[in-house]
């Protein structure tokens, strides 16, 4: 199978009359769990035997041909950071410079419709109502409820939530005590009539990624401090509500972990929730609390959060600190948000931006104008049909239908544009992120027992540590043609929309319980909008546009300008 040889990217025509070639992509691997998945991992732990397995693997689905021995004129580009430019943003709200994160929340409250208009989608199913920020806030001024009620509230409904009948697998760990005692806090400020900010009291639940990830690295990764956005959320009243559940070393996309429990998906507990914040996701989509931190380094924010039926936001790389989160994927990976609604995300990404760079150094920070009684205008939507419609037709049908409601509503034009090269940009993000994750844990797997490791995840810590520099160097490659491409075609548009995931929440088969799976189908379909924000660090957020016909939610995915966050939003 002869290597890929790619002509300069200047010359890749983008318009819709393009003869690029779209490639689905072409995974050929069936389903593996249980028994079966361990006699894999044993197979290709074989000293000889599973090299070659690996090389068989890596020819069959695309990446030797399309990255490792392709010819790539253009040279690597390592980071996907974004110089700043002023571009005009419509509807937003400059802050001042040097703002704390109290007095940044408060200005993003200040941007906030009077109440909340209704969603494409509908409400959601009275069994999943959920209260905002602002709802708690008010509540809590008033005099209604207090923290420590909620609190004592949230807790009840872990346990419930932990027990026997349900064992919904949210949360790794939790203190009932730290919890109450913060609750405790913030109840005695409101009685004083001084809340610290409209988070003041907020139930906030964190990945476990912030700032281990995983059993054994918990042990081994001592965390001495908070991670900055814990931090940051600390300083605005914000009730910490303990560690949620996550695909180990964020190396899936389903949220199954053997070692804590598979995150079971609120709308059906029989499906899975998503991954890697499979955990933060699924405890916003019950109601547990308004807002959750994620990771995402792969759509490990967004995906869990379409499939669950809420809001998933990871901003330009660089806007958020990294600092105090387990540096898995140095140049692809960074903290998101995950909310029942677009106003929290909005709330609590005030909170948690990165202001610890000297003011001439960062590009200023924007809110979205969300009460203003003018809608947004002459926003263009850039959307490749071949790519969009790569999806179930539930899904296809649904974002179509939400895209004709944009155009009806707010006279949103859709642009027909073509991206090359989607799966080839795939392959290289899949390189890349395998290749930082081993080295990034290089010394603790040194000095680990493998069976300390989840039997699917030594798969893919297997697979990482195949690839070679020249791998590694052509994904960096690509990673500069997609830089490219990516912005000429936001010459002419303002974001570029997708449905989110390929497939809804799919079953969570028993077999898979104890050991993970190996389901890469379903696992590419997941993936297969989600790259171009990690990949090249475009700020992206998702949002529930409906439901399949089996009731599961279906998500839109909006692409901004690098910096652009509030064009995402």
């Amino acid at each position: 199978m002869a290597a890929k040889v790619y002509k300069p990217a200047a010359e890749v025509n983008l318009g819709p009359d393009s003869d690029e070639f779209y490639i689905s992509p072409n995974v050929k691997a069936p389903r593996v769990a249980g028994l079966l998945v361990k006699i894999f991992v044993w197979i290709l732990e074989m000293p000889i035997i599973g090299p070659m397995v690996l090389y068989i693997l890596k020819k069959d689905n695309l990446i030797n041909k399309l990255v490792q021995d392709a010819e790539i004129p253009e040279p690597p580009l390592f980071t996907a950071t974004h110089s700043w430019e002023d571009n005009p943003e419509q509807n937003v709200c400059l802050t001042k410079p040097d703002m704390s994160p109290p007095e940044r929340v408060q200005e993003a409250v200040g941007c906030l419709p009077a109440s909340l208009e209704s969603t494409l989608a509908g409400s959601p199913p009275s069994s999943l109502k959920r209260w905002t920020i602002r709802d708690f806030n008010r509540a809590y001024s008033s005099g209604e409820v207090t923290p420590v009620q909620v609190a004592k509230r949230f807790l009840a409904a872990v346990k419930e939530c932990s027990g026997p009948g349900l064992n919904m697998a949210f949360f790794i760990s939790y203190s009932p005590e730290e919890i109450i005692r913060q609750a405790e806090e913030s109840t005695l400020r409101y009685q004083k009539g001084t809340p610290l900010s409209a988070m003041d009291g907020i139930l906030v639940a964190v990945k476990d990624e912030i700032d281990c990830g995983t059993r054994w690295l918990g042990r081994a990764r001592a965390c001495a401090a908070d991670a900055a956005v814990v931090a940051q959320l600390r300083a605005c009243g914000a009730v910490l509500a303990g560690k949620t559940n996550m695909h180990e070393l964020g190396a899936g996309t389903s949220g199954i972990n053997p070692h804590h429990g598979s995150t079971r998906n609120p709308y059906n507990p029989g499906r899975v929730s998503g991954g890697s914040s499979s955990g933060s996701a699924a405890a916003v989509c019950a109601g547990l609390c308004p807002v959750a931190l994620g990771v995402d380094g792969g759509g490990s924010v967004r995906m869990p959060a379409a499939l669950c039926g809420v809001v998933g936001f990871k901003p330009t790389a660089g806007r958020l600190s990294n600092a105090g989160v387990l540096p898995l994927n140095w140049t692809v990976g960074m903290p998101g948000i995950l909310a029942g609604t677009v106003e929290d995300a909005a709330v609590a990404y005030s909170a948690i931006v990165d202001q610890s760079q000297p003011s001439y150094l960062r590009p200023e920070l924007n809110l979205p104008l969300l009460k203003s009684s003018l809608s947004i205008k002459n926003i263009k939507l850039a959307k490749y049909a071949k790519w969009f419609n790569d999806s179930s037709e539930d899904i296809i049908s649904c974002c179509d239908k939400a895209l004709q409601t944009l155009h009806a509503q707010y006279g949103w034009e859709t642009l027909d544009v073509t991206i090359p090269e989607i799966e080839e940009m795939r392959l290289a993000h899949y390189v890349t992120i395998g290749s930082e994750c081993t080295a990034s844990l290089a010394k603790y797997l040194d000095k680990l027992r493998r069976s300390e490791i989840g039997w699917d995840v030594r798969v893919a810590l297997g697979v990482y540590g195949s690839f070679s520099s020249r791998a590694y160097l052509n994904s960096q490659r690509l990673r500069n043609r997609q830089m490219y491409f990516h912005n000429e075609i936001f010459k002419t548009a303002d974001v570029i929309v997708s449905p989110m995931t390929g497939v809804t929440a799919y079953k969570l088969q028993d077999d898979a319980l104890k050991s993970g799976e190996l389901d890469y189908i379903n696992g590419a379909a997941l993936v297969r909008y989600s790259i171009a924000g990690n990949f090249l660090g475009l700020p992206a957020i998702t949002v529930m546009v409906g439901y399949d016909k089996a009731g599961l939610p279906i998500g839109l995915q909006f692409i901004g300008r690098p910096w652009e966050n509030n064009a995402a939003k």
